[in-house]
């Protein structure tokens, strides 16, 4: 018996909304338009150098691998609020940190949540600097194992709710 809850991730309701009509539309009229453009490009005949055929079979693979994605996705997700404003670090954060002397700001949660026009990095909560720093308070440090068996210790500078 596995422990979904390991698996799940934070998303606000704001993204969880987002994915949701995603989904609809890639599972109703998304897989309807594909199948009538695999019909269409069958139809053209000779299956082996049909190339709209190959690359609607493709999108159609594509479209059925996000489906799958975002349903467990939506499945298992912790919906909740949008932070309070209080400096303490937890998902749906933009999180400053100080890195060997250098910023670096992130959103702390599931890439699910930033919107498509965003270009801010996202890490997870359950990546090592994630869980090193979730829970911490502007002005702490925290310390977590980089993938080289280092030690990295950062200090949190800023902590604010994010914004879409």
């Amino acid at each position: 018996m596995s422990d979904t809850t390991t698996q799940a991730s934070y998303l606000t309701q704001e993204a969880y909304d987002r994915l949701e009509a995603e989904l609809q539309y890639l599972s109703s009229e998304g897989r309807s338009d594909i199948s009538k453009r695999i019909e269409a490009a069958r139809d053209e005949g000779d299956l082996r150098e049909n190339g709209g055929y190959h690359a609607a079979k493709e999108e159609q693979g594509k479209m059925e691998a996000r489906i799958r994605q975002l349903t467990q996705l939506l499945q298992t997700a912790v919906v909740g609020e949008t932070p309070p404003d209080d400096g303490v670090v937890e998902p749906g954060m933009v999180v400053t940190v100080d890195m060997f002397g250098d910023d670096l700001t992130f959103l702390l949660g599931s890439r699910e949540i930033k919107g498509d026009n965003d270009d801010i990095d996202v890490y997870s909560e359950k990546s090592p600097l994630g869980e090193a720093i979730n829970g911490k308070k502007v002005g702490q440090e925290a310390t977590y194992a980089a993938p080289n068996g280092k030690n990295i210790t950062v200090k949190i500078t800023a902590a604010k709710p994010y914004a879409a």
